[in-house]
Formats: C-alpha cells, structure tokens, sequence
C-alpha cells in the first residue's frame, strides 16, 4: 500500500490517499481526515507524542508532516492540547491506521478532528522509507491527497507539486500572525485544574510578545515566569511595540524564510536594540534577532523537527533535550563580534542559540515551551522575566 511508484497513475487496490512529490514519485496510502489536496513541504517530525500539538503549531503553516512514530492518534483529540484556534501543517503522513482514542482525555477522534478542521491525514505509508528518502535528498515538495474513491488527477497533482516555488524566499509569518493587539493572563496547565486563568499580577513586568506565529504555551510560561503579555501583530511598528511601554519584547517562533520576514522584522529589532530594551528570541525569533546584528540565514538541509534533540550549553557544558522545529538556522560563522554562541545542536553542531555582549538580548532555535517535548529549558522564561525584575 505503501508504494513508491514513479510510473503507475492507477491507484492500488484499496488506495484512498496519496502523496505525490516533486519529483513524481507517488506513495499510495489510505486516506482519512478531510478530503481534497494541498501542496506544501513534505518534512518529519520524530516526537513519540503530542501530535495534536504539532498539528496546530503556527511554524508547521506550508507543511505536510511525517510522523516517524508508527501509532499516531491512538489517544484522540482535547480542546486543551492545542497551539492555536486552528491546525496550520496542511496534513499528516503516518504508518498505522488510526484506531479509536484510549485516553480519558480524549473529546474527539483524530480522524473527526481532522474533517472539523480541514486538514488531510494519509495512514499506511512506510514511513521509514520517507524520512531516509528525506534525510538523503532533503525536504521536497509535494501534494497530500485523499478522496474516498480513490480517484486522483495525478498529473494534475504532480505539476502542482512541481510548480510550488518552495519555502525559501517565502514570508508566512504574516498569514499567521495575530492580525489585532490582545492581552494574555493565562498560566500553565496542570492535571485536574487545567489551565492557570487570570494568573499574570497587574504589578509584574510587562512584555510586548510580536507574534510571528507564536505558540501558545509560549504565552502561558511567560505568565507564570511572573509577567503580564501583551501580543502584538507581526507588522507592528517600533512605534506601535514601544506604545505599550514594555520593560521587555519577546520576539516568537513562527514559520517561513527568516529572510522574508526579516524586510519588515529586522528594522523593529534594531531599532529595539538601538534603545536598549531587553529582548527574547524563539526559533523564528531567534533567526530575526540574528538577522537584525548582520548574521545570515541559511535553509537547511533536512531541518530539526521532534522532541528529544540534544543541545549543549557552552558556559558550563550541560545538555538539555529539547523541542525543535526549524527549517532554517543562523550561520555560527556569521555572528558579529558582540555576539556569541550560548547553545549548540549536538546532531549536526547548528547554532541553538545566541546571546549580545553589549545589549540585553538573547535567543535560542528550539522551544524551551516545549508541547510537546521536554521541560529542561523552561529556565530561559525564567531568567528573561528576572531580568525584567531586576531592571525595574
């Protein structure tokens, strides 16, 4: 069922979804979820968990995610486990069939939660095949299909996997950006009480979030760091950001060319730094921050996508595991002299995070917020808000 077939257009026996590559290659499945097509990047996520949260995270907008871990929607859907209001990855490839949830958790099955919200799943892929092909070719284009007949313009869908210009050069940020300014109050969540509501304190620190396409438990580890947050909208001006008199500005993770985003980002930034106001930087954040002190950018071969990647501390040599989701990175050789390396991947020696010797500022590639993923880095909340403190 799994097959890959350059050649066949005729769907195998069964074959109710498909994912055609750039390439042409065609890799039969069964479909599940809504149906239709969308066209993206094929990349994959190696969490053995969370995928609800996967799902909904901004920075997957423009993707089709392989799941390595073979059983994916076994403990269902919750309105709880969610990033955003709604999915932004296009579609999800996975090896099992997806059974009924066995969790009390569970509200909704994955396969319902996918027709609610218009996204496309295709099951009976060998998905170790994809991600070797993957990690040896890199991260193609490609269309994700399904209809319960099993009926497919092929060719159609191959040219348009063929004509998608990719994710580089390409600015997202903006189509999931908040589009109006809105305050957030709410903590962390806890078994039993769900989430902390109404937890920021009128008196705590204030941090101005530029939302280019954050996470939510971004917001609420902040909260219960000690801050209030105020979000703004990617395209917020230094005018607009400053109007909210932050004692600091969190820069967020988000999706597409750093590249892109940075045209309209990176003048805000510098000019952030030029005053002197604390910043924090997230994945997309992090490679905006890099851009704003001349480093560059640069798309990556395959990307870190999962929750059990290995990164360095360079002050004192510990390893945290982390949550990454990445298709670009900042070039280590590219730091200016006021800058250093605070954080390095152990799989490929990528830089994982940065810091500015002469202004209040720091970054890191990978979400210290985890959802899913480990908790090794909320500290780095902690310390940017202390620092907040300990200014006023």
């Amino acid at each position: 069922m799994a097959e890959t077939d350059h050649a066949r257009l005729t769907p195998p026996e069964g074959a109710t979804g498909v994912l055609v590559l750039g390439d042409g290659t065609l890799i039969w499945g069964r479909g599940f979820g809504a149906e239709g097509d969308a066209v993206g990047e094929v990349c994959f996520n190696t969490a053995m968990t969370g995928y609800q949260e996967v799902m909904t995270d901004p920075s997957y907008a423009g993707q089709i995610i392989t799941f390595t871990f073979p059983h994916i929607g076994n403990v269902g859907t919750n309105a709880e486990d969610i990033e955003a209001t709604n999915p932004h990855a296009l579609g999800m490839v996975v090896r099992e069939d997806v059974t009924d949830p066995a969790n009390f958790r569970s509200s909704q099955h994955l396969d319902a939660w996918l027709k609610a919200n218009g996204r496309i799943g295709v099951s009976g892929v060998d998905t170790r095949a994809l991600t070797r092909a993957i990690r040896v070719n890199g991260a193609p284009n490609g269309v994700i299909a399904h209809n319960a007949q099993g009926r497919f313009d092929i060719e159609a869908l191959r040219r348009k996997a063929r004509e998608w210009p990719g994710l580089e050069g390409m600015d997202l940020a903006k189509e999931v950006s908040a589009t109006q300014t809105y305050k957030w109050n709410d903590g962390l969540w806890t078994l039993g009480e769900g989430y902390d509501l109404d937890a920021a304190p009128a008196d705590a620190p204030h941090v101005v979030a530029i939302d280019y396409g954050l996470k939510r438990n971004i917001l609420r580890n902040l909260v219960a760091a000690g801050a209030r947050v105020t979000v703004v909208p990617a395209t917020a001006s230094f005018e607009e950001v400053m109007a909210h008199k932050p004692d600091g500005v969190f820069l967020s993770n988000g999706p597409g060319d750093p590249a892109a985003t940075g045209e309209y980002a990176v003048p805000v930034i510098r000019k952030l730094l030029e005053v002197g106001t604390p910043l924090f930087g997230i994945c997309l954040g992090h490679q905006m921050l890099g851009l704003a002190i001349g480093a560059k950018t640069y798309k990556m071969h395959q990307g870190h996508r999962g929750a059990n990647h290995p990164v360095k501390r360079t002050d004192d040599g510990r390893v945290e595991i982390t949550s990454m989701n990445h298709g670009f990175a900042v070039d280590t050789d590219s730091l200016p002299a006021n800058a250093e390396a605070t954080h390095i991947s152990l799989f490929d020696g990528s830089l994982a995070g940065l810091r500015l010797t002469d202004k209040p500022a720091f970054s890191v590639q990978y979400h210290p917020e985890a959802s899913p993923g480990p908790q090794d880095s909320h500290y780095l909340f902690e310390q940017f808000v202390a620092q907040l403190k300990a200014k006023a």
